[in-house]
């Protein structure tokens, strides 16, 4: 069983820049688990640098003091942020002195001779007296406290509580330590902004990217022009006040308010940096100043995810609608970044347009692309000129950059290598690799999102430094981070589902040592984390530890067994299941190879940690002919031909986690492998009408239509191959005059053995799409 270890007497230090395998002996706990033992590393993440076990502990309770320096009113900020995060999770109320006596005291220092000389980085010291963070700037001193705040809340519990005593030297990796999230597409409230700007702060993220001007709706004020909150914040959703989906859409941020938000990022140690879509991804804008769009007219503020059309002018009214906007933006955001976008801008109005193809010849330019890279080197030189400094995704490339520019990479890896060869600047956030908007797992019961998974192995196997760079290029490399894009999370339930527990893998990446990099022992500090998270309430994804209730179910049905195989995503923690229906606890069966079991029966499954505490919610299963005859939409591959998939919600602003629907918006064909067929003489299929709100710009030609023989076509069923036999026809109703939820029937005629049926729908490409809730197969009844 992997994640299990022995504790050896003789593990008592560890640098983690050197040797990641020791594990810190004064904070071992010990469980009886199957006869073995599991040894607990130090509950931190991410992993610090440097960090050696000491003789002895100390015990915080309610009479322990802070001391902070007089007049330090940075430092005295980090200890207050400390003290209230310590009464809120371990109900500890520690009162703040400045200097006083050392003894029963945790003292926050800041000395420019500090011993550890890195940016942001810190010492930590627990020793029986007193404990003592040093550092050189605030942020060091920051950091200090969330680790101490992570060594005294591994658990649940409330109260004192004794802590190991340790030395810790620690720093980060890179300088750009980030998470991206995506109010435009869906807006947040400012409470949900600062909830996760509080979980960024303990994973030691210190940049916030922020979102906020897209096609689907402008987020920011901005005095001078208020049409931009007034109409583009706001959209009218398809099938507005029908299913639950509400009349209008939308919110923006008062000026006031991103004041507020950039105050609680400092606090924090986390800057705000903004970002202002241009020349593309402006619809919004463009909707409520038609005269900065190239066509003069008005369009609507868009309800479709993908690329739209709509770009800015580039004539010099424009220009100067741009720099009023981004005066305002400095205004209120002190970052030293200011991020533009410069992705996805398909160059069609461009094209079309007379003026803009003068304009083109007037610069001497080539072409679209070189235009795009005018446009974006002049906003750079507005932005230098205000001390500000532009970054872009890695489009900006295409058409020439500013020199001083930095460039964030999305489309895979290659646009930071070119950025670094060319000697920019480089932030790694490569799709998929760290889109948090990539499912976390396959399973049935996980939440919308796009396919391929980024499970949570991945994310913490990625590496910021591409190899194809030399060491002096790698220099150019300030870090990564993770992009929440929120097409599909329409509510900050959603958010927290996508980023935890990966955002705890890419802090890792990010801040500790490459060297400390260690699978096993990452999970083995999760569970603390985890605790961590329910004392906060915070709704984190147990994708990795879930069990998979796992059976052939061709070879059940024949025999009337099923042979049950248990498993989970990390291959970690140990499984009890039951097959009576009672929830697992860890006095039921501990699951240590595939089983044989009569059917019908309900297996439950759950995973546990060392210590006893629950990694991953009971799943259950029931297995009987309705189970083993049927399979859900979302277990269905694609029909070969188009990896393209997404997971989607009944429609596009719903609010609940479930259910959730596969979707290829390309080639609307899914199959069901070894389908048994004997003795099934009809096909039920639950199926879904959905919104087809997807802009799919030059690749709307790869799309795939079906001759259909009823007004809104059929689910056609075929054997063996997609242009095989047709099984069963069922036609789909008038979308006008049906509910959403359709249940189809079909009988079919007497077959024999297994069959791959590929499951098809005809409707009509410019109408709703539909997917399948699940399929199964009926049996005639003895």
């Amino acid at each position: 069983m992997r994640g299990i270890s022995t504790p050896s007497a003789c593990r008592t230090t560890k640098d983690t820049s050197l040797s990641p395998l020791f594990k810190f002996a004064g904070l071992i706990f010990c469980v009886a688990l199957c006869g073995v033992v599991q040894a607990s590393p130090i509950p931190v993440i991410p992993m610090p640098a440097q960090w050696h076990a000491a003789s002895g502990s100390f015990k915080v309770d309610d009479q322990t003091v802070i001391v902070v320096p007089p007049n330090d009113t940075a430092t005295r900020q980090s200890a207050a942020y400390f003290a209230d995060l310590l009464a809120r999770t371990r109900g500890l109320q520690l009162k703040i002195v400045e200097d006083g006596a050392a003894s029963n005291a945790i003292v926050f220092a800041k000395d420019t001779k500090a011993q550890v000389s890195h940016a942001e980085g810190y010492t930590l010291d627990i020793n029986p007296g007193s404990i003592r963070i040093d550092a050189r700037d605030d942020a060091g001193v920051f950091y200090g406290a969330v680790t101490l705040w992570q060594l005294l809340t591994s658990n649940t519990r409330h109260g004192p509580v004794q802590v190991s005593a340790v030395h810790i030297a620690d720093w980060p990796r890179f300088a750009w330590r980030g998470l991206m999230l995506d109010s435009a597409r869906h807006f947040q409230s400012v409470a949900d902004v600062e909830r996760l700007l509080d979980q960024m702060a303990q994973h030691k993220l210190n940049v916030l990217h922020w979102h906020l001007t897209d096609d689907q709706g402008w987020r920011i004020e901005i005095k001078r022009y208020p049409d931009l909150t007034r109409i583009g914040a706001w959209r009218t959703p398809p099938d507005a006040g029908h299913d639950g989906e509400p009349q209008r859409y939308g919110g923006y941020y008062t000026q006031d308010q991103i004041r507020d938000v950039v105050a609680y990022a400092a606090a924090r140690q986390i800057t705000v940096v903004p970002e202002i879509d241009m020349p593309g991804h402006a619809q919004a804008a463009v909707a409520s100043y038609p005269q900065i769009g190239v066509t003069g007219k008005r369009p609507s503020v868009s309800v479709d995810w993908g690329v739209n059309p709509y770009l800015y002018n580039v004539d010099d009214a424009t220009f100067q609608f741009v720099d009023n906007v981004l005066d305002e933006v400095m205004a209120l955001f002190p970052s030293h970044y200011i991020h533009v976008g410069g992705d996805e801008a398909i160059k069609d109005q461009w094209k079309a347009s007379p003026a803009v193809q003068a304009k083109i010849k007037a610069l001497h330019l080539k072409d679209e692309d070189a235009l795009q890279g005018w446009f974006i080197g002049r906003v750079g030189t507005y932005l230098a000129a205000h001390g500000r400094r532009l970054i872009g995704w890695d489009e900006i490339l295409d058409g020439g950059v500013p020199a001083d520019a930095t460039v964030m990479s999305w489309r895979g890896t290659d646009g930071a290598i070119k950025a670094a060869k060319m000697g920019h600047d480089v932030v790694m956030s490569p799709a998929p690799d760290l889109y948090m908007d990539s499912v976390q797992s396959d399973r049935a019961d996980e939440a919308a999102g796009r396919i391929p998974v980024r499970d949570l192995a991945s994310i913490y196997a990625f590496n910021p430094v591409p190899a194809a760079l030399t060491a002096g290029q790698a220099g150019h490399v300030l870090g990564a981070q993770v992009n929440v894009w929120t097409e599909h999370m329409p509510t900050m339930q959603h958010v927290e589902h996508a980023v935890f527990p990966r955002l705890d893998a890419l802090s890792e990446v990010v801040w500790s040592p490459a060297s400390a990099r260690n699978w096993e022992d990452f999970l083995g500090r999760l569970p603390s984390q985890f605790e961590r998270y329910a004392n906060q309430h915070v709704d984190y994804a147990d994708s990795a530890f879930a069990p998979n209730i796992q059976v052939d179910a061709n070879r059940a049905l024949k025999s009337g067994k099923a042979e049950v195989a248990l498993s989970n995503q990390a291959h970690f923690g140990a499984i009890h299941y039951t097959v009576d229906g009672s929830t697992p606890n860890l006095h039921s069966p501990l699951y240590g190879a595939p089983f044989s079991i009569r059917w019908p029966v309900t297996i439950k499954a759950a995973s546990f940690a060392s210590d006893g505490s629950l990694l991953a919610a009971p799943r259950t299963r029931v297995l009987d002919h309705a189970d083993l005859l049927s399979r859900d939409g979302v277990e269905l591959p694609n029909c070969p031909g188009s990896d393209f998939r997404l997971r989607v919600q009944p429609m596009p602003d719903a609010t609940s986690m479930s259910p959730v629907y596969a979707v290829n918006v390309f080639d609307a064909c899914q199959q069901f492998s070894s389908a048994p067929l004997d003795g099934v003489v009809g096909i039920h299929a639950d199926v879904v009408r959905l919104e087809r709100n997807y802009a799919l710009a030059h690749d709307i030609s790869l799309v795939k239509s079906r001759a259909h023989s009823t007004p809104y076509g059929e689910f056609i069923v075929h054997m063996d191959k997609c242009d095989g036999p047709v099984l069963a026809s069922m036609p789909l109703p008038d979308p006008a005059a049906s509910d959403r939820h359709i249940a189809l029937d079909a009988s079919v005629p007497v077959q024999h053995g297994e069959h791959t049926l590929c499951l098809v729908f005809t409707a009509p490409t410019d109408g709703p799409l539909y997917a399948i809730g699940r399929v199964s197969l009926e049996q005639r009844k003895p």
